[in-house]
């Protein structure tokens, strides 16, 4: 069934246009990944990136899909991007400028969107500038330096390549969510973490097979990444069902009204943003101090490793704020509890109204500490467990949420442009289940 659910992707024009349009710009986002950046002696940066394994800048390599140990043109990767859009959304609350062009509709959310553009440029040539003027100082561990030339030509020209890279990025993302199925920024992270994917595992069965690898604790990590998706998927598609009731009411000559039916609340109603935007925000820092060898900001680079009690509160706290912070914005409860009452429906034993919306804001909160406490514990447990088993490569909870999450989100949108079109979903029996309820 699932086999002929693909087939029914080709007899859709539409959709086949938009698969094979994401496909090719991510193809091309891949082909980047691989073009060096000038000025670099690229054995000893391989040399010096064998000893960042388990640190922050292995869990930003993952992220930007092996550029930055390869310091190509897209090292940065889309997380300056991330970290605009972060800062752009905590400054509507605070700015009455910015919280008036959110209420214009599209056309204030197009000036918002721009704003976001030039806050990633800024964000890109400061991160940029930090990376450039780290690596001349650096060597590999033979002692070879990093940069052949060093000096204002190679800080420029890294300054400029790799902010071009970042903005390169912002705009295939753009162009893959308007253009193409799902959502393009998610998309390409995604497409970063997978395609480590292939190396880490051929790297794992080299270590097994010289012994560096116990199978055991092989084994035990593939059992618990099993679990671990499991949990994803039941988590991102768990539901708390509030029951609505609609009241009969006359309109013209018929009657209207009387059938049951609820409101669908996701225990995570953010999905992989949350976990997305801590990452970035940890990123941006952690990553200046990996380049920029000061005592104090090499100290705040330790602290915010992955398996550092340190890192891992500030993580925590960050998913939760963005859990909260994000379930908000997208999720308003006396907009529902008015268009409810304007249809007629009311929640059995709630006053229609103020009441019903502070019963949905309740109940909406206290599902969002579910979900923050679950994005918690699938993130950070893993990283735990990669770090005292001494596993070669890094793949933990963050990322196997992306990838799950993203798919899903992917397929669920493919899903929807097959019913639409009277063709059957990808399962066998009723459709498959959306993160966005």
């Amino acid at each position: 069934m699932v086999g002929k659910g693909f087939n029914h992707l080709l007899k859709i024009p539409e959709l086949k246009k938009k698969i094979f349009f994401t496909l090719g710009m991510l193809a091309i986002y891949r082909i980047g990944a691989h073009i060096p950046t000038p000025g670099i002696d690229a054995t000893a940066l391989a040399e010096f990136f064998n000893q960042t394994k388990g640190t922050i800048l292995g869990f930003f390599d993952m992220f930007s899909g092996g550029a930055l140990s390869r310091l190509t043109i897209f090292a940065l990767g889309i997380m300056p991007y991330i970290s605009a859009s972060i800062i752009l959304q905590l400054l509507t609350i605070v700015s009455p400028y910015l919280e008036k062009l959110k209420k214009e509709g599209e056309s204030g959310q197009k000036k918002i969107t721009q704003y976001t553009r030039y806050g990633t440029v800024v964000l890109s040539v400061i991160q940029s500038s930090g990376i450039a003027f780290g690596l001349e100082a650096m060597k590999s561990p033979t002692g070879a330096m990093i940069v052949v030339e060093p000096g204002w030509p190679f800080r420029l020209m890294t300054i400029l390549t790799l902010t071009a890279g970042t903005a390169f990025i912002m705009w295939l993302g753009e162009q893959i969510t308007e253009r193409g199925i799902g959502n393009g920024i998610s998309l390409i992270i995604f497409a970063g973490i997978v395609a480590g994917m292939p190396s880490a595992i051929i790297n794992s069965f080299r270590l097994m097979s010289t012994g560096e690898l116990k199978p055991f604790i092989m084994l035990i990590l593939m059992v618990f990444m099993v679990v671990v998706v499991a949990a994803i998927v039941f988590m991102e598609t768990a539901q708390r069902k509030i029951p609505v009731q609609y009241a009969k009411r006359m309109m013209g000559r018929k009657m209207v009204g009387g059938q049951s039916t609820h409101l669908p609340l996701k225990i995570n109603t953010a999905g992989v943003i949350p976990p997305i935007f801590a990452s970035s925000v940890i990123m941006f820092p952690a990553t200046i101090g990996q380049f920029v060898r000061h005592p104090w900001m090499v100290a705040v680079s330790d602290a915010l490793t992955p398996g550092n009690i340190v890192y891992s509160l500030i993580f925590i706290g960050a998913v939760v704020f963005f859990c909260f912070f994000y379930t908000a914005i997208i999720f308003n409860p006396q907009d529902v509890a008015e268009n409810m009452k304007k249809s007629g429906g009311y929640v059995p034993g709630i006053r229609p109204g103020a009441k019903t919306a502070e019963f949905i804001d309740r109940t909406l909160s206290r599902i969002t500490v579910v979900g923050a406490i679950y994005l918690s514990v699938i993130c950070i447990i893993p990283d735990y467990m990669i770090k005292y088993l001494n596993v070669p490569f890094y793949f933990g909870g963050t990322s196997l949420l992306i990838v799950v999450g993203v798919a899903m989100d992917t397929m669920q949108q493919i899903e929807s442009h097959l019913v639409m079109r009277n063709y059957d979903g990808f399962l066998k029996k009723g459709r498959m289940k959306g993160r966005r309820g």
